[in-house]
């Protein structure tokens, strides 16, 4: 099969021909119709990220079963629709039994060096972590299925309630972009997001920001002048150093901090200031099954409408460039690769 194949940092991304995989048990091969570039990508090809020659990357994919292994759950066949959390487990233990197969101490992670990604014609998933594509769902939504499950599982690590509530969010890619889409989803009172990129702002005003503010700017005096108040609730979405102890500066008293951005460097903050205004602060990473479903349960009923996140959909042969022109500040949103 053809694929997009990661071999050293500073390199792009290599297209060749690698052997096709093959299901295990209780897995099966999908054809990938669509998969999109996360950030974790970008990362996984730099000197501080994970360095694996040979890597097949791409964990954002949607597809249709073409081979199944042996012992494969019951109702899935040849030719079925569907998205997959990025993850192998093993299918036993209680995280895979409730449907978190990040949590098994034994999975592998598909796309970032475990098992080859969604950069090729076919990659192989475990059905207990799949999910069935219904036909209202497109190929295009189907691949924004894992990011939006991302930052719905930010929204849902909330523990001081959101419907009413004054948000900032900081930044406006993909993933910030679908946290204001899940905030003023589940009822917050103003969804307010910070962002450098003036196009990427504007695209927040689409996706259930309220406002908008300069993130070069004084943040805390721009979100007062457009709400009257505190953020009560901020959402990292970002991932770069600095945006925690940001967050804290911003904060008011008995504030929550949700941090959703993915930073894969060392990091500092004064926990002091934290304690000073008894903030409560949250990690999150991936998702849960559950989160997959909802997603495709809103999908399906057109509760929401996200293809516009969608900026460019190429080739093999686009995609190299395209790849490494994200690792500058850029105007695009989500990048779809079209087997």
């Amino acid at each position: 099969m053809k694929a997009a194949v990661f071999r050293e940092a500073g390199k792009p991304l290599a297209i060749e021909t690698i052997p096709d995989p093959s299901p295990e048990a209780g897995e099966a091969i999908i054809r990938v119709r669509h998969c999109g570039v996360c950030g974790t990508d970008l990362h996984a090809t730099e000197d501080h990220g994970r360095k694996a020659g040979g890597m097949v990357m791409g964990h954002e994919f949607c597809g249709e079963i073409v081979a199944l292994g042996k012992d494969t759950p019951a109702g899935w066949k040849e030719g079925d629709r569907l998205t997959s959390l990025p993850f192998i487990g093993c299918g036993r233990c209680a995280a895979c039994l409730l449907g978190k197969p990040w949590q098994c101490a034994t999975k592998l992670i598909i796309g970032l060096g475990d098992v080859g990604g969604g950069f090729a014609e076919y990659t192989r998933v475990h059905l207990n972590s799949a999910v069935a594509l219904p036909d209202p769902v497109s190929w295009k939504s189907g691949a924004l299925v894992e990011p939006l499950a991302v930052s719905l599982h930010g929204v849902r690590a909330i523990r001081k309630g959101l419907a009413g509530k004054n948000v900032l969010v900081i930044g406006a890619g993909p993933i910030g972009l679908t946290t204001a889409l899940w905030c003023s989803f589940f009822g917050a009172r103003h969804v307010i997001v910070s962002e450098l990129d003036p196009g990427r702002a504007q695209m927040a005003l689409r996706y259930g920001a309220t406002g908008l503010v300069d993130a070069t700017g004084d943040v805390g005096a721009q979100f007062r002048e457009l709400t009257g108040a505190e953020p009560e609730l901020i959402m990292e979405c970002v991932g770069v150093p600095g945006m925690i102890a940001k967050c804290t500066e911003l904060a008011p008293y008995g504030g929550e901090i949700i941090v959703v951005g993915f930073c894969a460097q060392p990091d500092t903050f004064m926990p002091a200031f934290a304690m000073a205004k008894e903030l409560s602060m949250n990690f999150v990473i991936a998702q849960d099954k559950a989160d997959f479903q909802f997603v495709v349960d809103m999908l399906a009923a057109g509760r929401i409408d996200v293809e516009g996140l969608v900026t460019d959909v190429l080739t093999f042969e686009q995609f190299p460039a395209a790849f490494e022109a994200l690792r500058k500040p850029t105007s695009q949103c989500k990048i779809l690769l079209e087997p």
